[in-house]
């Protein structure tokens, strides 16, 4: 365990924004979590729960608490001969366990390699990409109650996932500590593939395989999306908006190449946020330190020392154009500390 105060977390947000937290507590297993909680170091208190900081833009200091896990460990808990059922620790980097699944021939979660952050964040969250999201795996979550240090152990059902969405995230934002995800995972082949260009990247490497898809992810997800070391940046800024069909029509009358996603039985349109953010003149363009990056307009991007406000001043513009130009409200994917 470690304690820290007046903590620079610049280092622990990919944004690279310069910010500090009154005090930040590094714990490796459950059981330090617990003495925390129980110690009332967290009690009446603001608590940031930090995971990687992929999902984080902080606009001003942080005046509390933050937990950060460094619970790891890969633990298989049920095998037979068509899946296995693993224990992973929140603290373990999301792609290390990609790549460990896909090592070990485990199919589901090949489709979301090098999202960047940690397990404990995935579920949160709900994250996804090329037609997969981490409901699909999820078996249950565990943790630890801020208010008393008991224990928790939430079904898939039970954590109402939804686009971008949990329970974590509505009813339980800020009760819960999540230490352990566990994650059911097949061993035999059930690609998704459909999902934008992915097919035809596999199909450049030669066969369908695990290893060809993981990799074909990777090299379309790098050929779009900034080097954090590079530019500063948390992914994924806004969420893909999700509109009605009739809406849809609507738009493709004025918009005949407009891109789409069919869900739900046709009653819903996913609409990629970045081509609507493009269309509006955005991509490549900055205020002072933020940018719009220049390959991925979803992406928004610390050119230098932006700070929080910057990026924010940028998302607003933004914004507010998309929706002049679509009546499409975009809603933000990360998390703004402090705002």
């Amino acid at each position: 365990m470690k304690i820290l105060s007046n903590y620079s977390l610049k280092h622990l947000n990919t944004f690279g924004i310069d910010a500090n937290a009154d005090k930040y507590i590094f714990y490796t297993s459950e059981d330090e979590l617990k003495s925390i909680i129980e110690s009332d170091q967290v009690r009446d208190i603001p608590v940031l729960i930090l995971g990687g900081g992929s999902n984080l833009l902080f606009v001003s200091d942080f005046n509390g608490v933050v937990l950060h896990s460094g619970i790891h460990g890969v633990e298989k808990v049920q095998d037979n001969d068509q899946e296995v059922t693993i224990r992973v620790g929140s603290g373990v980097v999301w792609d290390d366990l990609v790549r460990w699944s896909v090592d070990n021939g485990f199919y589901g979660l090949e489709n979301l390699s090098i999202i960047p952050g940690n397990v404990g964040a995935a579920p949160v969250q709900n994250i996804g990409a090329y037609g997969v999201e981490v409901k699909d795996v999820i078996d249950k979550v565990e943790g630890l109650y801020l208010k008393d240090a008991s224990h928790f152990v939430i079904s898939r059902d039970e954590c109402q996932f939804d686009y971008r969405q949990s329970i974590f995230k509505t009813s339980l934002k800020g009760e819960v500590v999540i230490t352990y995800v566990y994650f059911r995972l097949k061993k035999q082949p059930g690609f998704i593939l459909d999902y934008g260009s992915l097919i035809d990247e596999v199909n450049k490497l030669g066969e369908i395989t695990l290893e060809n898809v993981r990799q074909a992810v990777i090299n379309i997800r790098q050929s779009k999306l900034p080097d954090p070391e590079e530019f500063g940046n948390a992914g994924s800024f806004f969420k893909n908006p999700v509109i009605s069909f009739t809406q849809f029509l609507d738009l493709q009358n004025s918009f005949p190449g407009i891109p789409y996603f069919i869900m739900e039985e046709n009653s819903l349109v996913k609409i990629p946020a970045g081509w609507l953010i493009e269309k509006c003149g955005w991509k490549g363009k900055s205020i002072g330190n933020a940018g719009v990056h220049h390959k991925q307009a979803l992406v928004l991007v610390n050119l230098g020392n932006a700070s929080g406000n910057e990026i924010i001043e940028l998302a607003e513009r933004i914004e507010t154009d998309v929706f002049n130009a679509f009546s499409i409200k975009l809603e933000r994917e990360v998390n703004v500390v402090g705002f």
